[in-house]
């Protein structure tokens, strides 16, 4: 952030996203209690009725989200069985019925479930189907089925089972549709399923223990990232000192920096400077160091 009272405000915050509005409304009325000048942006969206960790990003912080997107997540998920919807949520209109399964089915289906698996996302999803948002095409009638994709479902914990609901804990990668999860686990019961509930528990390092309530958010909500956040990002952390600060911050190609010259780090490297704030985030490309994003200047 900066210390100009005039400048717009840039940070991001950890919001505890409540049921009953969509992503998009509340990161925009939250930008507004900071500023009309105020970009906004966010890690990843939830779906109206579901609840839970919301990383929204304000100001130069909307660069960043790339690096935050790409963390894994968490939920906690109620799994109604006996019934699916063209939403697989909620909200949707009932289009399959089937009897629920015992407790014994559902737990002999959910070991296919964890690791690496193929998932087709939901028709009303914001994937792109030939150009197209699937669910613009399925809002249009249209008989969408998006091609499924690679995930990562790193652990699977089925919490409990009573009256056709399961409530299951998930960790997972970016990309993961827990309704598509919800779909697919009972269709291997041989029913049929859609979620009742769903909390995000977590996106990358960030809890939802230690996320700020909606109606509670305010300037005073706004973090800015610190070393233990990037890597708790997947990014890598180097510290410049003085000079090697200042020339980082003016640009200069970093190949003059004798901080990357060995750097033997891989993916994208997030730069401190020796109090902790964060000057830029660089990566590798055709072999050399480049900037990918320097905290300086407007957004």
């Amino acid at each position: 952030m900066t210390d100009d009272p005039r400048a717009p405000a840039s940070g991001f915050a950890v919001v505890d996203k409540p049921e009953g509005v969509t992503s998009y409304k509340l990161i925009a009325s939250l930008g507004r209690r900071l500023g009309d000048r105020v970009k906004s942006g966010h890690a990843g969206t939830l779906d109206s009725f579901a609840s839970g960790v919301l990383v929204c990003l304000f100001g130069r912080y909307t660069r960043l989200s790339d690096y935050f997107m790409g963390a894994g997540k968490g939920y906690e998920a109620s799994v109604l069985f006996g019934e699916e919807t063209d939403t697989l949520d909620p909200e949707g209109s009932v289009v399959a019925t089937a009897p629920a399964p015992s407790l014994e089915a559902l737990e002999a289906a959910l070991p296919a479930f964890r690791g690496d698996i193929l998932q087709a996302p939901p028709a009303y999803s914001a994937v792109h189907v030939n150009g197209e948002r699937a669910y613009e095409r399925a809002l249009k009638g249209e008989d969408v089925r998006p091609e499924p994709r690679p995930v990562t479902i790193r652990s699977l914990e089925l919490l409990s089972y009573e009256a056709g609901v399961a409530r299951l804990r998930v960790a997972c990668t970016k990309g993961t549709y827990i309704r598509s999860l919800a779909r697919d686990i009972a269709l291997a019961c041989g029913s049929r399923g859609r979620l009742a509930a769903l909390r995000r528990t977590f996106s990358g390092p960030f809890q939802a223990e230690a996320a700020v309530a909606a109606d509670a958010f305010g300037p005073g909500s706004l973090r800015v990232l610190a070393e233990a956040d990037a890597r708790g990002l997947g990014l890598g952390v180097v510290g410049l000192a003085g000079d090697e600060a200042r020339a980082f911050s003016n640009g200069l190609p970093l190949f003059r920096l004798s901080t990357f010259s060995g750097l033997e780090e891989r993916g994208p490297v997030a730069a401190f400077d020796e109090e902790g704030r964060l000057l830029g985030v660089v990566s590798r490309a055709s072999g050399a160091w480049r900037y990918s994003f320097v905290l300086g200047g407007e957004a």
